[in-house]
């Protein structure tokens, strides 16, 4: 079942993380398809608050896929075409379920509207789920050979999750969630309702700006640990590419921090991770 259950996992990343999605183009072979399916894996996970009504189903499903890990129901799993290409991608990488398991914990966090409190635990958070992948990624261009990637995967992990979380602040702030660190706004004199009500208040602006600051100090620090990598690790990073033009976009954007970002067409963007993986082989 492997084989169909690795287009499956294409299929499913394509229509539920576009970006991701598009950096698995610039891969080759059975590796696209085992990065392919990690990423297919945390797309499920991350798209279970949308799917859910209350964290209790969503605890659930988080649930069957730490039994999933675990082994537990191992022929039930393998039903499932996600399922079965993780399990398969773990066996042949020899990628580490601790470290999976992990990011299930991390993303528990999601399904309540708790605000993430400090800096401290966005990059915690940030660390387990986006930088993980960024990490398991490497290790499978490694050939399933553990590999030390530095700052690479740490730095680069968070500047992801914080301009993901820049460009969708409004779609979040509108669901009653505030998933950027808390303590900066609130040392701008920002209280929630500024936040849920929408309002373009001067301190949710500085807060942001120095969130996008923070969000570029770590692409900076990522793009130098990339640059000292191995050439055979550095496609996984690909994504940088288009973060630092994602990043540029929410400096300039003119609507305001509650208004969507406008996305480049997936050919610009897949020109850019095409090129960059060139200029870095």
């Amino acid at each position: 079942m492997a084989a169909e259950s690795f287009v499956h996992a294409a299929n499913a990343l394509r229509s539920s993380d576009r970006d991701r999605y598009l950096a698995t183009l610039v891969l080759t072979g059975p590796q696209r398809d085992a990065v392919t399916a990690l990423y297919a894996f945390n797309a499920d996970v991350a798209s279970i608050r949308e799917r859910v009504s209350d964290p209790a189903p969503g605890e659930i499903r988080l649930q069957w896929w730490n039994d999933a890990l675990e082994g537990e129901g191992h022929g039930s799993v393998r039903l499932n075409p996600l399922a079965d290409a993780l399990l398969e991608t773990i066996e042949r990488y020899n990628i580490p379920k601790g470290t999976l398991q992990r990011l299930l914990g991390a993303r528990r966090f999601d399904l309540y509207d708790d605000p993430m409190p400090d800096l401290e635990t966005f990059e915690g958070y940030a660390g387990e789920t986006a930088s993980t992948l960024y990490q398991l990624a490497a290790m499978v261009l490694n050939n399933g050979v553990a590999v030390e990637t530095g700052d690479a995967a740490g730095h680069l992990g968070v500047a992801h999750a914080m301009i993901g979380h820049l460009r969708a602040f409004g779609y979040v702030s509108a669901q009653g969630r505030i998933m950027l660190p808390w303590s900066i706004f609130a040392a701008n004199g920002v209280v929630e309702r500024d936040i849920f009500s929408g309002r373009d208040s001067e301190g949710v602006v500085e807060a942001l700006g120095q969130i996008s600051e923070l969000a570029a100090e770590h692409l900076t620090k990522a793009e130098t640990a990339i640059a000292a990598l191995p050439s055979a690790l550095k496609p996984a990073f690909a994504p940088v590419s288009v973060l630092r033009v994602e990043h540029a976009a929410i400096n300039r954007h003119p609507g305001g921090p509650f208004r969507p970002v406008a996305d480049e067409a997936d050919w610009r963007k897949i020109a850019r991770l095409a090129w960059w993986a060139l200029r870095n082989r």
